[in-house]
């Protein structure tokens, strides 16, 4: 089955460039990147901060059923302009993976779909091309899928 959502990465650039199309009003396609409630649900992941602000920052911790964290990350958000961008750091911690620059764009096709551009910055090559083979397209694409079930009930 074909993913939709789309993922670029040139050979020998330290930068992945990621599009997909959803049927949601942009509204609350960026809804869906800053309110905890509805992060929670999309990503599978608890939500311990969200400050959807400029120089808001955000911490997501996953465990597994014996309470031990699997998952840790954060950021810092730098640019916010409501319904049209975010700038955000992001780190995964206890990994081997530096920080990554993110920059969001949310794009109004028509008054119930929207496009989600982002372009994602690496530390190196090296850290981006591990990044891109431990997974990150299929789990980026179920995340996508579940974003888009997940608000779409909330239409």
């Amino acid at each position: 089955m074909e993913q939709k959502t789309k993922i670029t990465a040139e050979s020998g650039k330290q930068e992945v460039v990621i599009t997909r199309e959803f049927e949601l009003p942009v509204e609350l396609l960026f809804k869906a990147h800053i309110e905890s409630d509805i992060v929670e649900k999309w990503m599978g992941t608890k939500v311990l901060q969200l400050d959807g602000k400029k120089q808001g920052g955000y911490q997501f911790e996953t465990t597994n059923p014996e309470g031990q964290v699997v998952f840790k990350a954060n950021g810092v958000i730098h640019d916010f302009a409501a319904n049209r961008k975010i700038t955000r750091t992001f780190e995964m911690e206890n990994t081997p993976f530096g920080v990554q620059l993110e920059f969001y764009e949310f794009e109004e096709l028509s008054a119930d779909t929207s496009k989600l551009h982002m372009h994602v910055l690496f530390e190196s090559v090296e850290q981006r091309d591990q990044v891109l083979q431990i997974g990150f397209s299929w789990g980026l694409n179920m995340a996508h899928d579940r974003l888009q079930d997940v608000v779409k009930k909330l239409k």
